[in-house]
């Protein structure tokens, strides 16, 4: 089992910044993928950015060049440095570790959201 406290959401003006942080605590497979996804009001949980166990990135194109992820695999903490932000960015940000395990499927853990608001 794994279990994710994040941390780091709030009220924000439109071109400001946030860091979200994720600690994780319990197993993690060597072989891992740790990220973000956000929802909206009345939209779908969607991807925002994740990074795997090797440290290769991915990200929604609506956040390329202005969202950074990144994670210390000491702390089993992954973050995302949120910049220029946007009020289309308003959602509650979910952290999400998937374990990768040999002759089984993926297991999905989820943090317990956070909001992050973007208005003047």
């Amino acid at each position: 089992q794994v279990q994710l406290v994040e941390s780091g959401g709030g009220l924000v003006q439109p071109g400001g910044s946030l860091r979200l942080s994720c600690a994780a605590s319990g197993t993690i497979f060597s072989i891992n993928r740790m990220g973000w996804f956000r929802q909206a009001p009345g939209k779908q949980r969607d991807l925002v950015a994740v990074i795997s166990s090797g440290g290769s990135t991915s990200y929604v194109d609506s956040v390329k060049g202005r969202f950074t992820i990144s994670r210390d695999n000491s702390k089993k903490t992954v973050y995302l440095q949120m910049n220029s932000l946007k009020p289309e960015d308003t959602a509650v940000y979910y952290c999400n570790v998937r374990n990768y395990g040999s002759g089984i499927l993926p297991v999905d853990y989820w943090g317990q959201g956070t909001q992050v608001t973007v208005s003047s």
